[in-house]
């Protein structure tokens, strides 16, 4: 059994016979071999299964359950984003088939399943951890975020499918509103963290394709040569628009050793970035900056939003268990973490005011 998979949680199952009739309707060359199913344990948002018919393997994704926001878990967005990318992008796994809400109830799409390792919160036995492996973790996310945003996103359908035209604008206004919707609680200093935002849009780079969830336990690694990443998951939210945003992001999940509490008590135990070796947010901007070639003079902005925008991904998630939509408890305490996330980004206004 795959370390990384789990028994399929209580009130999240699967309709197998369902399913596997889809499945072999899809892929009939498959053994008679009964269809096995298991849950990836990550993630706190899509529903996400590995699925098993003797030697096939593949992995099903659909939306969390209970009502979720408007325009938020589009499966069958997520699936011809992920057809327009994995060509120029092996890193992205490849879609197979997506079925809409008929199948199930929900809609949902089939993958490719991959295999190596996923880092969290800690390194397995296996793994002998050094300084220079976590530096050389550290570089893979940094060339592997420059290499996505030098693909020339004209030469695919996204040219089509997306706006990188006025990009922060609706992103920032976008998340406020989400925000408002999802709010359960006031917390002092949002108005004036959100007018700060909207008063300081700085004018945007070139736009790329950008995958807008870039963090360490979204990605996997070669366990013989960490400076290879082999898979790159969760593109609900990738477009195409300022691959600066992308890069906060990104930051906005990399915890350092001195980091305050309001960023290490938020869903954990830190992540392994605390870990000797490993890049600072600032070395890590740095070296994509160098990477790169873009300015990163404007990031106190790109990272206010960053943070701002992971507080109403979580404000989202706990509006979710606070109306019973979900039962897991994991997302209990989320508001404190909104909380901290919030007051952590109204420190970075007056950092860069």
């Amino acid at each position: 059994m795959s370390s990384d998979t789990i028994p399929v949680r209580k009130g999240e199952e699967l309709d197998l016979p369902v399913v596997e009739n889809f499945i072999r309707r899809h892929f009939p060359d498959l053994s008679e071999d009964p269809l096995e199913v298991k849950q990836f344990s990550a993630g706190r948002s899509n529903l996400t299964y590995q699925l098993k018919i003797g030697d096939w393997e593949a992995v099903l994704r659909r939306p969390p359950l209970g009502p979720v926001a408007p325009k938020a878990h589009d499966m069958e967005r997520e699936f011809h984003m992920l057809k327009e990318i994995h060509p120029h992008f092996p890193q992205a796994p490849k879609p197979y088939v997506f079925a809409d809400e008929t199948v199930i109830g929900r809609p949902f799409f089939i993958m490719e399943r991959k295999h190596g390792l996923v880092l969290d919160d800690e390194f397995p036995e296996y793994v002998t951890v050094t300084e220079e492996v976590c530096r050389t973790l550290s570089q893979t996310m940094v060339d592997t975020l420059a290499a996505l945003h030098q693909i020339d996103y004209r030469q695919t359908r996204l040219i089509e499918m997306t706006r990188p035209e006025g990009f922060m604008e609706r992103q920032v206004h976008g998340w406020i509103k989400r925000y408002e919707r999802a709010k359960t609680e006031e917390i002092e200093g949002v108005d004036r963290l959100t007018k700060w935002m909207a008063n300081h849009i700085p004018d945007s780079p070139e736009p790329s394709i950008i995958h807008y969830d870039y963090k360490l336990n979204n990605a996997m690694f070669d366990p013989d040569d960490f400076s290879r990443m082999v898979g790159l998951f969760d593109w609900e939210m990738t477009t195409v628009g300022d691959p600066l945003a992308d890069l906060a992001v990104a930051m906005s999940y990399w915890i350092e050793p001195d980091d305050s509490d309001l960023l290490k008590k938020g869903m954990g135990k830190p992540p392994v970035t605390t870990r000797p070796g490993f890049m600072t947010r600032d070395e890590f901007m740095e070296a994509y900056a160098r990477k790169s070639g873009r300015d990163i003079s404007h990031m106190d902005f790109y990272l206010t939003f960053a943070y701002f925008k992971l507080a109403v991904i979580c404000q989202q998630i706990y509006y979710r268990w606070k109306k019973g939509q979900t039962q897991d408890e994991r997302f209990a305490s989320l508001n404190l973490f909104v909380r901290n996330l919030i007051q952590y980004a109204r420190h970075l206004t007056e950092k860069g005011a």
